[in-house]
């Protein structure tokens, strides 16, 4: 019964001893009657714990005694308890149901108001404590408010410790009740004078009142106006206390009293917690959005980032709201983490968002709903709201607690006023978003990703571009400026070669077609920023301004332009380039990020197409031939890269990355590299020193612009400084083993001496300490600060040691010590039986055994000691900066080395992977003729070896000769797509310097490589199939060279078969004709090989199938040959797609008739025994018998022209 009665009002004066069946009922009878020995809080203590009556009959009767006398404060407002002027029953019988029921409503009342109010009233003595923001500090902050954040507590309900918000600053959080109340470090190691502690439990609804300590208000009384108090407690007839009533005087027992209903109406009228509310009706300006210059959404000026704080608004936050929102009001569409002691919260949007996407517990920081985090898990969380697209800001705390109270000591002293400075400095640390990540931790993987300005102009009616952007985890600047065409290829090539994570452009001047192109080649979780043009997308000349007066570069002997870096300082003059640098540093500094990149000084010119030094691989290229992502989910499953990629340090990758999108033009450099894997792969030593001792290398590229960023953590400097060793020991057994004179050899020799370098840091600092507590400590002698606050904390270790002894003297025991209770460090820790503690000493704490004290000559030493490691702290960061400056000032010599490992792994990668392909495979072999060829025999498609066992190989032949372009029919699925794909990708892996998967290949190097493959369409650009399909070919035959290789799958489908028809033959032979480019032409239109026969570059091919008739099958043989297939067969391989039999025949009925390609084709054979010529060479005489000769037909033609005349 005692465990199930309605909480009461006031503590109880001793533990109750916990009953364990009905037939010890008398024995604990004590127990019993101490449910209804309820005092008034104004009882004295003395009288409550007075030795108990002889007997229960007189106790009870002395108890009602004492209810009659003081009725009149049984309904104090200030109280609340249940009547008690009833003697009960004495009697071990179980409660009936009814009764019970009626008991468990009226508990259920006072249940739901504190559940309602987050209140838990008196939990247990030995309840776990709540996992809160304050008590997870090591030091105790003075602004923090206490808030048990349910999404971390565990275990059973635990004491919330209620707070009441100072009128000056609602950032500082006090307890309510006195200041002897209990705390919940106090209730650990209280112990109730109690001699049967084993048996008697405290019950949860009540907490022990100790001597000493003021008797605590009931949480009831604190939250509830006066008026609302009785009306809200239960009667006191609905408690079994009334219904087993026993009076002496009288034969029978009394009857229960009639049960008055509950008004519920006082449980509404409630306060609404934060949460709980729309942040619209806490802050009225949230229901109007504006931005800071008031312009509200759907303005063409309105800008999303920012938010309007109405100027009255100021003076109604508290301290804690207003140090908020003055960084929030800035970065409105960002997601702010506010340090809070061991946690990151965030607040009102945030919070929601926060809570909606990962179901993260909603409660109230003073005026505004919050949800937290620990500090711990803070790079796991904001990589998932950055996975969603998010911005996240990170504020942490500029001081502790104790630096807060060190400055507000120090400006007393110095008579500064420190009405506004009374909760912890915070200040913005950095703004994260997907594409300007610096954090190892946080990056998803070894690739590079690209925060890009894009500045768009019109240069004689064409589109020039001027483009930044910088691989901020490394520090990586690229500048790139040039005019495109109108087709913007080059725009193109370079969005599909860098697939930008992040983009600034400027607000309403970059034209339709390139924000097309941008969409159509970045993902759905990148981030796009409109900038406004000159206030934030600077011109030219405000960013050459801003580059010289942020002193990024300085020179001490001359002008600063001179630091510059010599690619800035050659772009200086180009105005549209400059203006997009502007542009990203503008934003960089918005996110912290300016200095410590820009001041790094690594900038590259940067060209899409590097016509004079790569083969070129346009976008729609990279796209269609499936390098980099699949065309299944966009995945890297089953592409060239996946296949090539075997670089096992992070900076190899992502230059390997580059070698694929830029393959060589250069025989000698290729043949370099052939040469490198072929001695690679015949002594195998180097390849397998090289990966054994570099597999677990850092990604020391990212790493020492962290360092220059002064932001590493120690442990990774250790790893640093490892990685560099590793790598000078791998060099010098790389020298030992001889590497010869060729890319390996130059390599090596290349390598810059770090065993100078590394000398030094041998002996800097202590690694363990690094390693093992996240502190550089530098060695003795090599930072006199450092030494000298290291001394003073020791002098005051050894004065608290002196300090303990002499205490141990006094007081006659060797077994005092100190003890650190939590927060509360050098407790003297005294055994309870040493007596004459000293009068002045205070009691912090105690257990059965022991009692720990602090006394003023030891607080003032703790005191010294915790500012002394306050300073130290401070000294330790500043130690560790001095340290990363320098080890900075080697930064080029630091990324020399890094490069050349990145290009030793890149062509252990490449022999890895030549290794890998079996058998057939071969070293590419290249000619200089003056006639391009390409020739492999028994070609794989290298991609699919791994997943096809059985694939079929071809013989490749173009050029040299025979034919440029092979003119390609077939069946649909026979394999067309596969031939013309693979081709292209052998030529890639031999220009790349990679084995090719086949038994001999021999070719000229080739320019470019471009494609129209499949049947896209773009919706959202209002582009048909057709129209892309055109857009595509006329890049082709605006760039197109001889030396160039084309493939082009089915052009003209996306029309009527009369204009496919028309557009693939006229393309086809001025291609062949005019370019003279090697290629495929895939086509179902079997009357070009009617209309191109004798035609001296078109080689008609087919794909080998056998056709069974009568069942309306075909076997595909997947066997390039000679010849013109019969037909496409589309009916056969509709039947064998389970299209019904009668539906196949009537389409096939239809065929016969209207088919006008088929009718085409025999028109075109009946003609030619009358001596046919084709409509290309009527067109080619003609153009070379015109009037205007400004435009002359090329020799190549008029060559082609004659070659066609001798045939006929």
């Amino acid at each position: 019964m005692a465990s199930s009665s309605p909480p009461t009002a006031t503590p109880a004066s001793r533990p109750l001893k916990r009953s364990t069946s009905s037939s010890q009922n008398m024995k604990n009878q004590k127990s019993i009657l101490g449910f209804f020995q309820k005092s008034s809080p104004s009882t004295p203590s003395g009288k409550q714990n007075t030795e108990p009556a002889s007997s229960p009959a007189q106790r009870a009767s002395e108890r009602r005694a004492e209810g009659r006398t003081n009725g009149s404060s049984k309904t104090s407002k200030s109280t609340v308890r249940t009547s008690q002027d009833l003697t009960p029953m004495l009697s071990s019988d179980l409660v009936d149901a009814d009764e019970d029921e009626s008991l468990n409503k009226a508990g259920d009342i006072d249940r739901d108001c504190s559940q309602k109010e987050n209140i838990e009233l008196a939990p247990s003595r030995r309840a776990r404590k709540a996992v809160n923001y304050l008590d997870s500090d090591k030091e105790r902050e003075d602004d923090d408010e206490q808030i048990s954040h349910p999404g971390f507590s565990r275990g059973r309900s635990r004491t919330s410790k209620r707070v009441r918000t100072s009128p000056d600053s609602s950032d500082e959080f006090q307890q309510d009740g006195e200041d002897g109340q209990f705390l919940d470090d106090d209730m650990d190691d209280f112990i109730a004078p109690d001699d049967s502690e084993e048996e008697a439990r405290p019950s949860k609804k009540r907490k022990k009142a100790s001597k000493g300590y003021p008797q605590k208000l009931t949480d009831e009384q604190d939250l509830l106006p006066d008026e609302e108090v009785i009306s809200e407690v239960p009667d006191s007839t609905s408690g079994t206390t009334q219904k087993w009533s026993y009076e002496p005087g009288m034969s029978e027992p009394r009857k229960a009293r009639t049960v008055k209903a509950v008004s519920a109406a006082p449980l509404e009228k409630r306060k609404e917690k934060a949460h709980e509310t729309e942040p619209e009706k806490r802050y009225t300006w949230l229901a109007s959005i504006a931005d800071i210059d008031r312009n509200t959404p759907g303005h063409p000026d309105y800008d999303p980032r920012t938010i309007y704080i109405p100027p009255s608004q100021w003076t109604k936050f508290s301290p804690f709201e207003k140090q908020y929102w003055e960084i929030k009001q800035k970065l409105w569409d960002t997601i702010v983490f506010f340090k809070k002691g061991k946690f990151y919260e965030l607040y009102e949007n945030d919070a929601t968002i926060g809570h909606q996407l990962f179901d993260l517990k909603l409660t109230d920081r003073v005026n505004m709903r919050m949800v937290g985090v620990p500090e711990m898990s803070l790079d796991c969380w904001a990589n998932q709201f950055v996975a969603k697209g998010y911005k996240i800001a990170r504020v942490d705390q500029s001081e502790s607690a104790l630096g807060k109270e060190m400055r507000e000591r120090n400006d007393k002293k110095g008579g500064k006023s420190a009405k506004e400075e009374k909760i912890i400095k915070r200040e913005l640390s950095c703004v994260l978003t997907s594409g300007t990540l610096v954090d190892g931790s946080m990056l998803q993987d070894d690739m590079s990703t690209y925060c890009v300005a894009i500045k768009e102009a019109l240069i004689e009616g064409l589109p020039a571009f001027g483009i930044a952007f910088v691989d901020a985890a490394t520090g990586q600047f690229f500048l790139s400026e040039f005019v495109d065409d109108v087709d913007m290829t080059k725009f193109e090539t370079f969005v599909a070669q860098i697939r930008p994570q992040e983009l600034l452009l400027e607000k309403a001047t970059l034209s339709h077609k390139a924000i097309r192109i941008l969409k159509n080649n970045t993902g759905p979780t990148s981030i796009w920023n409109y900038l406004k043009p000159r206030k934030e997308f600077w011109e030219a000349d405000t960013t050459v301004k801003e580059l010289d007066v942020s002193e990024y570069f300085v020179c001490d002997d001359s002008d600063n332009l001179e630091a510059w870096p010599p690619v800035l300082r050659r772009a200086r003059d180009k105005e549209l380039v400059i203006s997009a640098f502007g542009a990203l540093i503008q934003y960089l500094r918005v996110l912290k990020l300016d200095r410590d990149l820009i001041t790094i000084g690594n900038f590259s010119w940067y060209d899409p197409i590097r016509k004079a030094s790569s083969l070129v691989l346009d976008g729609q290229t990279l796209i269609n031939l499936e390098i980099f992502g699949n065309s299944f989910d966009g995945g890297s499953d089953g592409t060239l890269f996946q296949l090539l990629n075997r670089c096992i340090t992070p900076f190899g990758k992502r230059l390997f990355k580059q070698w694929v999108c830029c393959p060589l033009i250069d025989v000698r450099k290729i043949n370099a590299r052939l040469d490198a894997v072929d001695s690679l792969n015949a002594d195998s030593t180097i390849r397998d020193r090289f990966s054994s001792q570099l597999s677990k290398m850092p990604d020391l590229e990212r790493l020492i612009s962290r360092i220059h960023a002064g932001s590493c953590k120690a442990q990774d400097f250790v790893r640093v400084l490892e990685g560099f060793e590793q790598i000078d020991y791998t060099m010098d057994l790389l020298s030992d083993i001889g590497s010869g004179e060729g890319v390996i050899g130059n390599l090596v020799t290349s390598m810059p001496d770090l065993k100078s370098l590394l000398a030094y840091w041998k002996t800097a600092f202590d690694r363990t300490k690094a390693k093992e507590n996240g502190v550089l400590v530098p060695e003795p002698g090599v930072e006199e600060d450092f030494d000298e606050s290291q001394s003073h904390i020791d002098h005051l270790h050894c004065e608290l040691d002196d300090l303990l002894k002499k205490v141990r003297r006094q007081l006659g025991s060797s077994t005092i010590c100190y003890r650190d209770n939590g927060k509360e460090i050098y407790q003297l820790e005294v055994p309870i039986k040493v007596k004459n503690i000293p009068k002045n000493w205070d009691q912090m704490s105690a257990t059965k055994q022991v009692k720990r004290y602090y006394f003023p000559e030891l607080r003032h030493l703790i005191r010294q000691l915790q500012e002394a490691q306050e300073k130290h702290n401070q000294i330790v960061k500043e130690v560790a900066g001095r340290l990363y400056v320098k080890f900075d000032k080697s930064y080029d010599k630091w990324l020399s080395s890094v490069k050349v490992v990145a290009q030793l792994d890149c062509l252990i990668s490449l022999a890895k992977a030549s290794s890998s392909l079996g058998q057939p495979s071969c070293r590419p072999t290249f000619v200089d003729d003056d006639r391009s060829v390409l020739e492999f025999e028994d070609l794989r498609h290298p991609c699919m070896l791994s997943n096809v066992a059985d694939f079929i190989p071809n013989d490749v032949k173009l050029g040299g000769e025979l034919p440029n372009i092979n003119l390609l029919t077939g069946a649909n699925a026979a394999g067309k797509s596969t031939i013309l794909r693979m081709t292209c990708v052998a030529v890639i892996m031999a220009q790349i310097g990679c084995y090719i998967p086949c038994e001999s290949s021999r070719l000229t190097l080739v320019d470019r490589i471009m494609s129209r493959l499949g049947a896209n369409d773009n919706i959202f650009a209002a582009q048909s199939t057709f129209f892309v399909e055109l857009s595509e070919t006329k890049k082709i035959l605006s760039e197109a060279t001889p030396r160039s290789l084309v493939i082009l799958d089915e052009l003209g489908r996306g029309t009527s078969s009369y204009d496919g028809v028309a557009v693939a033959q006229a393309v086809l032979h001025h291609i062949a004709t005019h370019i003279g480019a090697m290629g495929f032409f895939a086509t179902h239109y079997h009357s070009l090989t009617s209309e191109f026969e004798g035609h001296p570059e078109i080689a008609p091919k087919r794909m080998r199938i056998h056709v069974d008739d009568e069942e309306r099958r075909v076997t595909f043989l997947y066997k390039l040959e000679d010849g013109v297939a019969e037909g496409s067969f589309g009916m056969h391989c509709a039947s064998m797609c389970g299209i019904p039999s009668k539906v196949v025949e009537g389409a096939e009925a239809a065929a016969k008739q209207w088919e006008h390609t088929s009718r085409l084709k025999e028109s075109l054979e009946r003609r030619k025994g009358g001596g046919f010529i084709g409509l290309g060479w009527w067109s080619d005489v003609a153009w070379a018998l015109r009037d205007d000769a400004s435009k002359e037909i090329s020799e190549r033609g008029l060559e082609v022209l004659r070659k066609a005349i001798e045939a006929l």
